[in-house]
């Protein structure tokens, strides 16, 4: 249909168009594009298993939905896409504030217009785009946003009584009539505000103070809602979830593989970050599996959870320390160390909800725990457990690294030593890089297997680690045994 030609209600019935509701139009667009294997929604990894699937039943059974999950979880992501599924354009009384369908008008408005110009109405074409109508549910929103009020200016300047629906103010819901209304953290709106909805939702009834207005209004609703907020803050209310159709779980990623998807999706890296600082892939790794791990902690409130954007904003930050270290350093190239793992502990700290035991431990603390687990889970998966290696009497394969420390050595390791350094140091280590090459497939990967090496000795106990504010310090584990009691003398 030809939208820039159609300009009234006359030509619009010549060319044969037809009203349908707006569940009914995503159901048609969604059955076309699972007809040609089209995707639906674009960017969404993770779920096409499991909650792609229930939000396309959905769909097809019209039915408002509710996407139920912790925070992080794509849900507004998954609702902004479903605009995907409307029709291009839909024609609209023009003027008209609820985009009242020329042929099934619904207001005053549409209404007289169409009595007093017939065919001749002017219409107007509203995008996709501007169909899609969110609101963030929080305490302080009121029936007047939501549904709209009686406006006083609009009876005084039309000389209108407070009893006509002309003077009504409409909120939010019904000017999203033929639209997506997406109410984000569904809990955190008052129980008397979750009343209102009851009736637009089975109804279509319309109350603003004492006006019962007949509107069957044509809305998809989608409501999310994090599970923690039902006994936080509040809970949706039981007449309401009996009256929203599908309630859809939602899930953080299930494998370490996954979550690395999002991230490498999500994370806002420039070029000229991308061409300066290289990431060994086992770097994507060991931040996901900080995110897991998080998820798993007894510090940590497993039922507020752990956000993907954690993840994200950690690899963010991980890059920026190693393009600082290099501008500091006038290095051209460089490559994320371990040291710049403590880069993103500003990542971790703002983004868990700590329970009693991580409060004792501090954010800083539960940081840095979470990422030496994660360092020695990845030594772990390439090098064997120094402890187990020694039990089963078999020949210590790190005896050289250690005896290097037993014989008085020490490494220092600035957090911003240059590129040249930081390898030199290294490469004085005996046995360090003939291990690591046995693993590395190029020169950035064997220096990363290098440092790999020494954290996961130190997390196991065999060689000794000290942190300080601007330097990680290596040595033997013995040395620092007698230097504690030293000091304690």
């Amino acid at each position: 249909m030809n939208v820039e030609k159609i300009k009234t209600l006359g030509e619009l019935r010549k060319a044969g168009y037809i009203a349908k509701s707006i569940k009914q139009e995503l159901r048609d667009n969604l059955i076309s594009k699972l007809q040609n294997k089209e995707r639906v929604f674009d960017g969404i990894i993770g779920f096409e298993d499991t909650v792609i699937p229930d939000i396309e039943r959905a769909i097809l059974s019209k039915h408002n939905i509710l996407l139920l999950g912790l925070r992080g979880q794509a849900k507004t992501r998954i609702a902004r896409q479903m605009t995907s599924l409307l029709d291009e354009y839909i024609p609209i009384v023009a003027g008209s504030e609820i985009n009242d369908d020329p042929l099934q008008p619904l207001s005053r408005y549409g209404v007289d217009q169409i009595a007093a110009h017939g065919d001749d109405t002017p219409i107007e074409w509203v995008h996709r785009t501007d169909r899609y109508v969110e609101k963030l549910a929080t305490p302080d929103v009121s029936v007047a946003d939501l549904i709209g009020d009686v406006d006083p200016i609009k009876a005084a300047a039309l000389k209108l009584p407070y009893s006509d629906e002309r003077v009504i103010h409409f909120g939010l819901v019904p000017r999203s009539h033929r639209s997506i209304f997406v109410l984000n953290e569904l809990p955190d709106l008052q129980a008397r505000i979750q009343v209102s909805l009851f009736n637009i939702l089975q109804e279509g009834d319309l109350q603003i103070r004492g006006f019962k207005l007949r509107f069957p209004l044509d809305i998809e609703f989608v409501f999310t809602a994090n599970p923690e907020d039902y006994t936080n803050r509040g809970s949706i209310v039981t007449p309401l979830k009996d009256r929203i159709e599908s309630q859809i779980l939602t899930h953080y990623p299930k494998t370490v593989e996954i979550a690395k998807a999002i991230t490498d999706q999500e994370a806002l890296i420039g070029t000229d970050q991308s061409k300066k600082v290289r990431v060994v892939e086992d770097f994507r790794t060991i931040v996901e599996i900080i995110s897991f791990n998080a998820r798993e902690s007894e510090y940590i409130d497993e039922k507020s959870g752990v956000s993907a954007r954690m993840s994200i904003s950690a690899m963010e930050n991980l890059i920026s320390a190693g393009e600082r270290r290099a501008l500091m350093n006038g290095d051209k190239k460089t490559s994320v160390r371990l040291t710049d793992l403590w880069g993103i502990i500003p990542s971790i700290t703002g983004k868990v909800e700590l329970v009693y035991e991580g409060e004792q431990e501090g954010p800083y603390g539960v940081a840095l725990s979470l990422i030496n687990s994660a360092v020695k889970e990845t030594f772990l998966a390439y090098f064997p457990d120094p402890d187990k290696s020694v039990k089963k009497g078999d020949l210590d394969p790190y005896t050289d690294i250690k005896n290097w420390f037993s014989d008085g050595n020490k490494l220092d390791i600035l957090n911003d030593e240059s590129e040249k350094s930081f390898r030199t140091k290294l490469d004085k280590v005996s046995g360090l890089k003939a291990m690591a090459k046995k693993q590395g497939s190029d020169n950035d990967e064997v220096y990363y297997f290098m440092e790999l090496l020494l954290h996961g000795l130190a997390s196991c106990g065999a060689i000794g680690k000290d942190m300080l504010d601007t330097q990680m310090s290596f040595s033997d584990p013995l040395a620092n045994m007698f230097d504690d009691l030293t000091d304690d003398e």
